[in-house]
């Protein structure tokens, strides 16, 4: 007698990075869906490459060492061709938020660790670029946007909260920032929002997220 198998297929669970989860709730309608979907994909191949990984260096080099932007003036020519045009979008606006910390003597970079949010039913990553500690104590935590059009409102919020929410596994005694680096311009936590009213907003967001994930599981074969 021949027994028939099949081999199931593995359960991916829901999950998001900080920055893939504040896309979504950036978007509206039927495009929610499809972003999930595009992202369970990803997981399920493991696949995904960061291209700022260079300018985020250099960024952080002329913060260490007080170079003024010499390094963010190199790093276009140590990358590939491809990467050449976005390198060079990105340096005027980096370098405009590098001039925006003022006294480079200063402020250092201070070290940051990841944290895993739980945000209703949904496990997201908060992962920011760095931290920054100044002279006269102040701290931040720093999370930077990259993409062509300036950070939503809703992703900005998001964003902002849930590093607030961790700080203390990220950066004791810092503020959350967000900087629009094409823009050179640092968003920061709006004092009005009452906490409670985001995370509720949050809270949703997350179960429908989850609840899309399931909807976009691959058959079985």
């Amino acid at each position: 007698m021949t027994i028939s198998t099949t081999t199931p297929v593995p359960v991916i669970p829901p999950y998001a990075t900080m920055l893939g989860f504040t896309r979504y709730v950036s978007r509206t309608g039927p495009a929610k869906a499809t972003f999930v979907g595009g992202l369970r994909k990803q997981r399920e191949r493991r696949s995904g490459f960061n291209p700022h990984g260079q300018l985020v260096k250099a960024l952080k080099a002329d913060i260490a060492f007080r170079t003024g932007g010499s390094y963010l003036g190199g790093v276009v020519d140590v990358v590939k061709d491809r990467w050449k045009p976005l390198y060079e979008t990105l340096r005027a606006g980096a370098r405009t938020y590098l001039a925006s910390l003022g006294d480079p003597e200063q402020v250092n970079l201070a070290q940051t660790r990841d944290a895993i949010a739980t945000v209703g039913p949904l496990a997201v990553k908060i992962n920011p670029h760095f931290g920054l500690r100044y002279d006269d104590g102040r701290r931040e935590a720093v999370r930077l946007h990259f993409d062509e059009e300036p950070p939503s409102p809703e992703a900005a919020t998001a964003m902002l909260h849930l590093m607030a929410r961790h700080m203390d596994q990220i950066l004791p005694n810092a503020e959350p920032v967000l900087v629009d680096l094409r823009r050179g311009v640092a968003h920061r936590i709006d004092r009005s929002a009452r906490p409670g009213d985001v995370e509720s907003w949050l809270a949703g967001e997350a179960a429908a997220f989850t609840a899309m994930w399931a909807a976009t599981a691959s058959p079985a074969a």
